[in-house]
């Protein structure tokens, strides 16, 4: 296939023609269906294994939120309170308001997974302590990305409800919106990365997890809930390739 039919080939395959009756492309459904299919399996794979390790209660005793007070007391960060959040997984460091939030499970859990998963939410404040550039730049361009995923969400629904933004332009705004949310989610993997290493580090050291199964228990809860960022940043790079791979090779679009 040569350069010029190959140009061809992808115009007319991402071509979902916003609004247009039986408008949808081949790839956008491929688009569709393969981003589906890698996130509800990367949910599903961290789910099971930490649903898995939540069994497996740690020899040393610790509840999560224990050990997560532990590790920061240990790197002298005094100002980041410990609280317990609501919802299964819904584990997260907020640095704007220096809150280490655990979910139930993990707050007064003392499995492998319940101590894996508050030593991760510690490496975050860490890396907060020691300015690391990643988790910076990923603070600052969480307004911008709100605003992408925003547009993202309700500009196909205009254009397939009124026939609103069809075109060049509304590819052009999907595409640079996507970009965005791609940069955020790559920016997101040394973040989040970094912050398992050093918890698998820590916990080691400060001996709340033994070597040999409970090493490799709280090794694959971390793993697993990495490759969700790893997916998550799959997804972004397709749609953003889907829409600017077309106009920057200069194909051809239905208006």
């Amino acid at each position: 296939m040569n350069p010029l039919s190959l140009v061809d080939f992808l115009a007319q395959m991402m071509t979902p023609s916003f609004g247009a009756p039986g408008g949808f492309s081949t790839l956008w459904i491929l688009v569709i269906f393969a981003t589906f299919a890698i996130s509800l399996w990367a949910q599903w794979r961290v789910k099971r294994t930490v649903h898995k390790y939540n069994d497996v209660a740690a020899s040393c005793g610790f509840t999560g939120a224990q050990v997560a007070a532990r590790i920061l007391q240990t790197a002298n960060i005094n100002d980041v309170d410990i609280v317990e959040g609501e919802g299964f997984l819904g584990d997260h460091y907020d640095p704007m308001h220096k809150r280490l939030v655990l979910s139930p499970d993990n707050f007064g859990g003392t499995s492998v997974a319940a101590l894996g998963i508050a030593a991760h939410e510690c490496g975050h404040a860490l890396q907060h302590k020691v300015a690391y550039a990643p988790l910076h730049w990923r603070m600052a361009a969480v307004g911008a990305t709100n605003y992408a995923s925003t547009i993202v969400g309700i500009l196909p629904w205009l254009g397939l409800m009124g026939g609103f933004f069809r075109g060049p332009t509304a590819f052009a705004i999907m595409g640079v919106c996507w970009g965005v949310i791609m940069a955020f989610n790559l920016v997101t993997l040394p973040v989040e990365f970094d912050a398992s290493n050093r918890a698998k580090l820590i916990l080691g050291q400060m001996g709340f997890i033994q070597p040999g199964a409970e090493t490799t228990a709280v090794n694959k809860v971390l793993n697993a809930a990495g490759f969700t960022y790893v997916a998550a940043f799959l997804t972004s790079l397709a749609w953003a390739l889907y829409y600017l791979l077309p106009l920057l090779l200069g194909g051809r679009r239905s208006d």
